[in-house]
């Protein structure tokens, strides 16, 4: 099978819907829904074409793109490569990941967006670019061309918050846009000096000239400067995760954005943060990764705990999930910290996990929202009376996000933790009482939402409609499959961990 320009075409299939949606009428509102959802299943096909491609035994190097793009320097640095940026689009086995995981959800988060009720136009199109920026990220082979597409996401999200959202949506809109520029400056001040020194931005040459002695450079990098640049990374890419304190920005846009855009914000530009510390940190600096390996833990451990205890005092239902995300990308931080396999693939998981059940989540809470105006507990009391089927698909989420056994949760928790036993037994039954919180704040929440005292009549109000089953049994679907046969992610992530450990000395 020829893999040329497969890549290009699936991060940029969703540019064909927005130049149709463009010549679209826009009080076309259907049309403009169906066109929207259709857009986003491109890159979709393309991406379950490239999983089960390699799970039929193609190498993911054939999906491997370069080409020559921009050049600085004279006919010496042409000839040498050094001062060049190319197009290069490539995926490894977490990459493959995050391009079908993205894909997933952008389709169900374009289903779930027929709640929005005005400018429909508008609306799919920045998605659909926000798509663009994210399926780039994910494929971007050198750090500039991944600067390019992650600061292609900031300015829809920006956009879909300030305009589709709720009651204090500009102010979100202005935090998100602030704190994510801030953490993109950081990041571009690393690039450009790693770029100033070694004459390249490809990730795979960096990573072999960081480790290796001798290497041909433009200047002297020093471990203390490889130590700086790995902290910046480290805050960068930790407004995005977020890590405490960095992560109050967060809680706004999970409160006041559409449901719909939550749904990509957790599910996706959350995990953009725990990709790039594995990608860039654990890649380019592994010696300086394993030094700040304890720190990770305890940020990780501190992130749970906080998490879990603000959102057991939340009575808004948006609220428990933001706390609930913040406590576990503390999961993912923990078993980066543990920097043994078991801790780094449950790390891994959980990124994948919690951007299922997240996307589950808040898809619930935008059906709920939808029908009664309200997400906060006390309003929603009784609504199993009234909408069983939701109040049944809202329990398996809470159940997937707390562990159970035969749920993704579950699998990423459990070698999260085992990683962390393995090096820090003391710090890892500290944190296990982020675990014990989680299961106490969910079951409150969807408790009180299900049984709770009913403040209002549910006994008229529309259960899961029919367009509104896809997203449900497909997140749950893919939610129990990672649990019950974790091969699905593991044997595409085997090269991958080889490749981190071998360079932390694993």
């Amino acid at each position: 099978m020829d893999f040329n320009y497969f890549l290009t075409l699936l991060v940029f299939s969703p540019l064909l819907g927005i130049g149709l949606l463009a010549f679209m009428p826009k009080a076309n509102e259907s049309g403009i829904k169906m066109l929207g959802v259709l857009a986003t299943l491109p890159s979709l096909i393309l991406a379950l074409i490239a999983y089960f491609s390699y799970r039929g035994g193609h190498d993911l190097a054939n999906f491997s793109e370069k080409f020559r793009w921009i050049q600085f320097g004279g006919q010496g640095a042409e000839q040498s490569g050094m001062f060049s940026v190319n197009y290069e689009l490539g995926i490894d086995g977490f990459g493959l990941i995050m391009v079908v995981l993205t894909a997933v959800i952008a389709t169900l988060a374009a289903i779930a967006s027929f709640h929005i009720k005005k400018e429909w136009k508008g609306y799919y199109m920045l998605f659909l670019l926000l798509e663009i920026g994210m399926l780039g990220v994910f494929t971007s082979q050198n750090l500039i061309l991944f600067f390019l597409f992650f600061e292609i996401t900031l300015i829809p999200m920006f956009f879909l918050i300030g305009k589709w959202g709720y009651y204090e949506k500009e102010k979100a809109a202005y935090s998100f846009l602030i704190y994510n520029g801030l953490g993109s400056a950081i990041l571009l001040i690393v690039i450009m000096v790693l770029f100033s020194r070694t004459g390249t931005s490809n990730i795979e040459m960096l990573s072999v000239m960081m480790n290796t002695d001798n290497a041909p450079l433009f200047a002297p990098v020093s471990e203390s400067l490889k130590m700086g640049l790995l902290i910046a990374l480290l805050v960068a890419f930790g407004v995005k995760l977020p890590i405490f304190p960095l992560h109050s920005w967060m809680l706004r846009v999970h409160v006041e954005a559409p449901p719909s855009i939550v749904m990509i914000h957790s599910g996706i530009l959350l995990k953009i943060g725990a990709f790039g510390l594995i990608r860039f940190g654990m890649g380019i600096f592994p010696e300086q990764f394993a030094e700040l390996a304890g720190l990770l833990a305890v940020l990780g451990v501190i992130n749970l705990l906080y998490g879990a205890f603000l959102a057991f005092i939340q009575t808004d239902f948006k609220m428990v999930l933001a706390y609930s995300s913040i406590s576990h990308m503390g999961i993912v931080l923990i078993g980066l910290g543990a920097l043994n396999e078991a801790g780094i693939q449950g790390a891994i998981f959980q990124v994948v996990s919690h951007g299922l059940i997240s996307a589950l989540l808040f898809f619930l809470v935008g059906v709920l929202y939808e029908r009664t105006h309200t997400t906060t507990l006390a309003n929603l009391g009784g609504m199993a009376k009234g909408m069983p089927l939701a109040s049944g698909f809202l329990l398996a989420g809470a159940m997937a996000s707390l562990g159970l056994p035969g749920m993704s949760g579950f699998v990423s928790e459990f070698m999260a933790f085992l990683g962390l036993f393995e090096e820090m037994p003391v710090l890892a039954a500290v944190g296990t009482i982020g675990i014990i919180m989680t299961a106490v704040y969910l079951l409150r929440a969807v408790l009180a939402i299900t049984y709770g005292n009913a403040e209002r009549e549910f006994a008229g109000v529309t259960d899961i409609r029919s367009f509104e089953w896809a997203p449900v049994l497909v997140l749950i679907g893919l939610i129990v499959l990672i649990g019950v046969y974790p091969a699905v992610l593991s044997e595409p992530l085997q090269a991958t961990l080889e490749t981190i450990l071998m360079g932390i000395g694993g």
